[in-house]
């Protein structure tokens, strides 16, 4: 067997071409010229090893990047004489020395080979203005024997930290204190505490209602303390769980200005301020009943403990009431109101005091509106009951303009 000359040359010319077509002849009777020929054809591939470790184009790369941002910062580029698209030639990169907060990382681009290196927690200009990364490339294959990662195959990235006017940073945030309601209007109720972190530069700060849903607060816009212009109401539907929020800015006078925000939770604690009130307003029973239980009555308060119940229920202070109406202590909060005799069909107003059992205890005095209604067949009708007691007002009415016109 042998390499036709052609064949040879055409296979020195062409390196480094990785697949190579050679024809074949064989003869026989030692190549005599009667003998018998024939050809074939060899197709030979050459697979590329890791002989070639990659090596950085610079040895110093520069970049510089705003603090508190993210994102690429720098592209680092190498070279590979390793067949491409291949794990001898495909590179990947570590950062080796000067990244102890892990605020870089480093990807490789698929495309081109290179090395991007990212921000990736927001650099502080005031803590660091620089910073120095030594950075390693090597391949995703390993190196054949007595190849080697040399100097090249590591370089330095210097990065340069660019100051921004940062806003100003509440503490704490939030700020919960801890007031009474219906505090005097001027009252202090919290000091506001904001500072800069562009320490390195002279910056003031002041202070403004951002967000105060009843309008209840005013602050000083440079010593930031915070005061009322409003009563404090804890039963205000912008307070939810005894808590009321509040936002507030702080503005620093650097160029551009920056700001930052913080809450303020002020915790109100309860005032006996609101008088109990009955449930329900209105009851209903037969004229000829035999059962002389009216109805079942409650006490409700808008204030919390200890400012509610128990609950006393009493007969107003019109007299003779007690002659008709009769008031029996269920628990702390409901009350059975019954009659003593029956009544006529008519409506009638029962009046009652309801006391809390607040300091100083809060009395309300209210009226029970009761029907008194025919009852047919399981049918009430109360369409026709007419008041008592403004019957006996017009009658009363009457009388006196009969008087004067005499």
């Amino acid at each position: 067997m042998d390499l036709d000359r052609k064949s040879k040359d055409r296979l020195d010319l062409t390196l480094p071409t990785t697949q190579y077509e050679l024809e074949i002849v064989a003869k026989d009777m030692a190549g005599s010229e009667v003998g018998l020929t024939g050809t074939a054809t060899a197709t030979i591939t050459i697979t590329d090893r890791n002989d070639h470790a990659p090596e950085f184009t610079h040895s110093l790369f520069q970049a510089s990047v705003n603090e508190g941002s993210t994102g690429v910062v720098v592209n680092l580029t190498v070279d590979d004489r390793d067949d491409p698209a291949t794990g001898a030639w495909r590179a990947t990169y570590s950062i080796i020395n000067g990244d102890p907060n892990q605020n870089f990382e480093i990807q490789t681009n698929l495309d081109n080979n290179e090395g991007m290196l990212s921000v990736v927690k927001p650099l502080d200009y005031e803590s660091a203005m620089f910073h120095t990364l030594l950075i390693k490339v090597e391949n995703e294959d390993p190196l054949v024997p007595d190849v080697v990662y040399g100097p090249s195959s590591t370089a330095t990235v210097y990065i340069t930290v660019m100051d921004v006017n940062e806003g100003p940073v509440f503490f704490p945030d939030p700020l919960v204190v801890i007031r009474r309601e219906n505090i005097p209007v001027g009252s202090f109720v919290a000091m506001l505490n904001a500072t800069d972190p562009d320490y390195l530069q002279t910056q003031s700060i002041r202070f403004a209602v951002l967000r105060d849903p009843a309008d209840w607060l005013i602050v000083n816009n440079v010593k930031g303390n915070v005061t009322t212009r409003a009563i404090l109401d804890r039963e205000s539907p912008h307070v939810h769980n005894n808590q009321y929020t509040a936002l507030f800015l702080a503005t620093d006078n650097g160029n551009p200005p920056a700001s930052g925000t913080g809450t303020l939770i002020i915790t109100l604690e309860d005032e006996n301020d609101n008088a109990p009130y009955v449930f329900p307003s209105v009851a209903r029973v037969c004229e000829d009943a035999k059962d002389m239980n009216v109805v079942v009555i409650g006490g409700r308060d808008k204030d919390i403990h200890p400012n509610t119940d128990p609950f006393k229920i009493e007969l107003g202070k019109q007299p003779g009431l007690e002659k008709t109406w009769k008031i029996s202590r269920i628990n702390d909060t409901h009350s059975q109101i019954m009659l003593l005799h029956s009544l006529k069909k008519a409506n009638y107003n029962l009046p009652l005091v309801l006391t809390d059992s607040g300091v100083p205890p809060i009395s309300n005095n209210t009226e029970l509106k009761v029907q008194v209604c025919t009852c047919k067949k399981n049918r009430m009708d109360c369409s026709r009951a007419g008041s008592i007691q403004t019957n006996l007002l017009l009658l009363l009415g009457l009388v006196l303009l009969s008087i004067l016109c005499l």
